[in-house]
């Protein structure tokens, strides 16, 4: 008998640096690919032309993520397109930066997303805040991986 398990994992690195460059914080986080994500996993292997991943959000909602999400819960500024997307063995990595002025506020969640508005959620994680000021940058790291184990 055949048993093939299928695991895919997301993980978030924030990185909020001050005006002059210096890293006041870094995190660490595990995020949820949501149910409207894996329908786009899927819908994408069979050829579907929707659009790829292209936009981050941050937010200030505090409500868990789950599955049946599809848009963060409190969007602070407008969402984010992407700097770079790099597939490789195995793994997609996304990746975002706020600059001075973008998303600025309590911070507390964080998504990927196929549009700048609207469009296909893919994953959405939850966090203590991170408080960023109006001249502080942030670099954040959404990282997919899939497995077979």
């Amino acid at each position: 008998m055949l048993n093939d398990k299928l695991k895919l994992r997301g993980d978030v690195v924030f990185e909020l640096k001050d005006k002059d460059g210096k890293i006041k914080e870094t995190r660490e986080v595990k995020n949820l690919v949501v149910n409207a994500g894996l329908e786009f996993i899927c819908s994408r292997i069979a050829g579907n032309g929707a659009p790829v991943m292209s936009h981050m959000g941050v937010g200030s909602g505090t409500t868990a993520a789950a599955a049946g999400q599809t848009d963060l819960v409190s969007i602070l500024g407008e969402r984010e397109a992407l700097d770079s997307t790099t597939p490789s063995n195995n793994i997609v990595v996304f990746q975002c930066s706020l600059e001075a002025g973008d998303g600025t506020g309590a911070i507390t969640e964080s998504g990927i997303f196929n549009d700048a508005t609207g469009g296909t959620m893919l994953a959405r994680v939850v966090f203590p805040v991170i408080n960023k000021a109006v001249d502080d940058t942030m670099n954040i790291t959404h990282t997919l991986t899939l497995s077979a184990s």
